[in-house]
């Protein structure tokens, strides 16, 4: 009958199942393969579910076994998790990544384009101890099932239980065979032949796999089915990107308006979700789900304990991992595995990241890279990238940016638990990292203050730093350029600050007086930056260390700074108190570099506040130091000064003194003496009426200080800019450049600076009709400058602003 009719699949599944039950198991297989062939090749279709089922009864080795006896699909997955909540794109988009065949990858190009791309859809669930990748995986397998009609099969593989090793991928392959019915004396002892008889059991079926808690693609790659049928998902803390072809899925925490649906609905506390203790333990617990869990678990168990103390218990950083367990929930233990795996290991890479981890406790940083690291753990650069690389693996650390390495907040509390197990680890971390960075930073300052008396004078030890600096500056090798340095400073800046705030008050005069030393060698590159907060921050810790131990030269150091972070911010008054006082210390000290840079600064600053006669008689005097001194960087910038000064009377005057600037900075090769002075020039031309001459002076300016990282400079420079185009009619550059100022002036919370650049702004708006938006402006920018010395752009903000008749 079957020859006669070689497409008709009843026949061939009766002859199947009677070689098959006679002990023809390998003839019945050949009868399969020669009708699923035709039907392919000659309709484009697979056999039917009469003939699949008599294979996989081939294939099971069922012999003698009748049709009534055989076993229903496997329905193993476990119930769905109670309380789901909240991942709604994400849930849709693995629902359709199983349910098309070459699933696209929410962060690349589709599977099916992918080299060795599986037949089959499958997805890849990955993400920190706690996140949810299980219950995700779970409540999407449960709203499947049915599409799966020919069974659902789950294994935990054990790739962080606690006190279990994970499951190798032969004891694996026993496991999904044994659940498919094959007879264990007809399962492969080889894994290759168990996993080939594992494809051709699911290939003529619809099965869906979930293979949960997976340590590693290589345990993973055996269990996958050949079928187009099937479907898999995969959960693992590792993304799994050896594994070819396969959607991904990286989890992060819940957000907020989740996290408090979550607590509200599994603590069955009414009128919880939307309350201020809520938004507290949302935020106590990072919005990590399984701390969620916790939590609400505790509140449902205990009706006295109220959300306000649960959460007080919470605020308690040494001991919140004790209050994050309950029953067989733990946040800690959940951590510790992933931490004991690493540290238990044979492979040196992993023995490394533990050790790294519980560096990153005893630190306690924003964020780290590896050279720092490096340094704490003494394995050298490679091998720290090598464990960093190992932590972000098994999502013990996250990568913000390329380079730059974060924990999240409860691991954080893990590794500072780790660290703590281990003395005094915390305290040798903080003077290894106070040294590096001081003499990082002293390379910082050498590649952005050109050579010269400033770069010198910076440099020179003051009483307090402690012996040995130099030495470690040899161990750090010089940036390549200004804009390297600046980099490293953007990167790290946060880092210094946490660590200066942090052992400011140091009783330990060495670590105090290391400290002390960065702060003087940081500062210009955080002042130049335009960091506006930082630089405050790092003033006022640098004068109050310097005070305690007693040195006056870094006393003088940070009153200059934050003299100079007063000007900055339009502050003059307050910048004149302190640049006086730094005057009386170097004039105590008999330092003529300083006190000619001081009387430059006088200088500047009377002027800004008007007091042109006082302001002649400082420069005058900061002059004839530079001119003793022979230092042309210094005579160059007091010219720029008197140019400021005559431009209140004699603009022409003002730019012959700015061209003397400017050719003493030719002739040095001083960057921003030269990108300082066409800067004056094109202010001097648009007090003479004459934006047109202006213009290239601005744009020369800002093409000359490049990566420089002057702010203040760069600010005032594109705020030129922005005037000349305005009075030139060129609105729209205008506009574009006003609002590049804008950007930049707000991503250094400048709110002066981004003061006169919305007065600007507004002027522009005006000019294209839209009063009312101009309006705006000028009110967001006279609440930024009101209390600062721009009294002339105040008194021009309130006068747009006053009412019309």
């Amino acid at each position: 009958m079957t020859a006669e009719y070689p497409l008709r699949e009843v026949y061939h599944r009766q002859l199947m199942l009677a070689l098959h039950r006679t002990g023809r198991q390998a003839d019945a297989l050949a009868v399969h393969r020669d009708l699923r062939t035709r039907l392919v090749d000659q309709l484009g279709i697979e056999p039917g579910p009469g003939v699949r089922e008599a294979h996989v009864e081939v294939l099971r080795g069922a012999v003698g076994r009748p049709p009534s006896s055989a076993q229903p699909p496997p329905a193993q997955l476990p119930p769905p998790p109670a309380h789901f909540t909240g991942r709604a794109a994400v849930r849709d988009a693995l629902r359709r990544s199983l349910t098309t065949p070459g699933p696209p990858s929410p962060s690349g190009p589709t599977a099916s384009s992918a080299p060795n791309t599986p037949a089959f859809p499958a997805a890849v669930i990955s993400g920190m101890p706690g996140v949810g990748k299980s219950a995700l995986a779970l409540h999407v397998a449960h709203e499947l099932a049915e599409r799966f009609p020919d069974g659902q099969l789950y294994l935990d593989l054990h790739g962080a239980t606690p006190g279990m090793a994970p499951l190798t991928p032969g004891q694996a392959l026993t496991a999904l065979l044994r659940d498919l019915g094959a007879e264990p004396c007809r399962i492969p002892e080889r894994p290759d032949a168990a996993s080939a008889l594992l494809r051709s059991l699911l290939a003529p079926t619809r099965t869906l796999l979930v293979l949960d808690d997976a340590a590693s693609a290589a345990q993973v790659r055996p269990l996958l089915p050949g079928g187009a049928g099937c479907a898999v998902i995969v959960t693992s803390r590792s993304p799994l990107t050896a594994l070819d072809g396969v959607a991904r899925f990286p989890l992060g925490p819940l957000s907020d308006e989740e996290s408090a649906a979550l607590l509200a609905a599994a603590s069955g506390r009414d009128g919880l979700g939307g309350s201020d203790a809520a938004r507290r333990l949302v935020e106590l617990t990072g919005r990590l789900p399984l701390a969620l869990r916790v939590v609400a678990a505790r509140l449902a168990a205990r009706h006295a304990l109220t959300p306000e103390v649960l959460a007080g218990q919470l605020s308690e950083t040494e001991g919140r991992l004790r209050h994050l367990e309950y029953d067989d929930l733990s946040v800690r233990r959940s951590l510790a595995v992933a931490h004991d795996a690493l540290a238990g290991s044979e492979r040196e890479a992993d023995r490394d990241a533990a050790l790294t981890l519980r560096r990153i406790g005893a630190l306690d940083l924003p964020t780290y890279g590896a050279p720092l690291l490096a340094r704490l753990t003494g394995t050298g650069e490679r091998r720290t990238e090598a464990a960093l690389d190992r932590l972000v693996d098994v999502a013990l650390l996250q990568e913000p940016a390329y380079g730059r390495y974060a924990p999240h907040d409860l691991v954080r509390d893990f590794a500072r638990e780790l660290a703590g197990e281990w003395g005094t680890e915390g305290t040798d971390a903080c003077e290894t990292a106070l040294r590096w960075y001081a003499a990082v930073a002293e390379r910082v300052l050498v590649a952005i203050v050109e050579p010269g008396p400033d770069q010198d004078d910076r440099r020179r030890p003051t009483a307090a730093q402690p012996p040995g600096h130099a030495a470690h500056v040899e161990t750090v090798a010089p940036f390549g350029s200004p804009e390297e340095a600046f980099a490293w400073g953007d990167s790290e800046l946060a880092n210094v600050v946490t660590l200066v705030e942090r052992y400011a008050d140091d009783p330990c005069r060495r670590r105090a007086g290391l400290v002390s030393t960065l702060v003087r060698l940081i500062l210009p590159c955080a002042h130049r930056r335009g960091r506006v907060a930082e630089t405050e921050v790092l003033g006022r810790a640098g004068l109050g260390v310097a005070r305690r131990l007693g040195d006056a030269a870094a006393e003088a150091y940070a009153l200059v700074d934050l003299a100079g972070l007063h000007f900055l911010t339009g502050r003059q008054s307050d910048a004149l108190d302190l640049n006086d006082r730094a005057l009386a210390i170097w004039r105590r000290l008999d330092d003529p570099s300083w006190i000619r840079r001081c009387l430059n600064n006088r200088g500047l600053l009377l002027d800004g506040l008007g007091r042109h006669a006082e302001a002649s008689e400082a420069l005058t005097r900061s002059l004839e130091y530079a001119r003793q001194l022979n230092d042309p960087y210094g005579e160059a910038v007091t010219h720029s000064h008197l140019g400021n000064l005559y431009e209140h009377t004699d603009p022409r005057a003002a730019i012959e003194q700015h061209r003397r600037s400017l050719a003493i900075g030719d002739e040095i090769g001083a960057v921003i003496v030269r990108h300082s002075a066409h800067c004056n020039i094109g202010y001097a031309h648009l007090r003479l009426g004459e934006p047109a001459a202006a213009l290239p002076h601005f744009e020369e300016s800002l093409r000359i200080l490049g990566g420089h990282g002057d702010w203040h400079g760069e600010s005032q420079t594109r705020l030129g800019l922005v005037r000349a185009l305005r009075l030139l009619g060129s609105t729209g550059r205008a506009a574009r450049e006003c609002a590049e100022l804008l950007d930049r002036a707000d991503a250094r919370a400048d709110h002066y600076a981004g003061g006169l650049a919305r007065h600007q702004h507004g002027l522009l708006l005006r000019e294209r009709g839209q009063a009312g938006a101009a309006r705006e402006e000028w009110r967001s920018a006279l609440a930024a400058l009101e209390g600062t010395d721009a009294h002339a752009v105040v008194t021009e903000l309130r006068e747009l602003l006053a009412p019309t008749d």
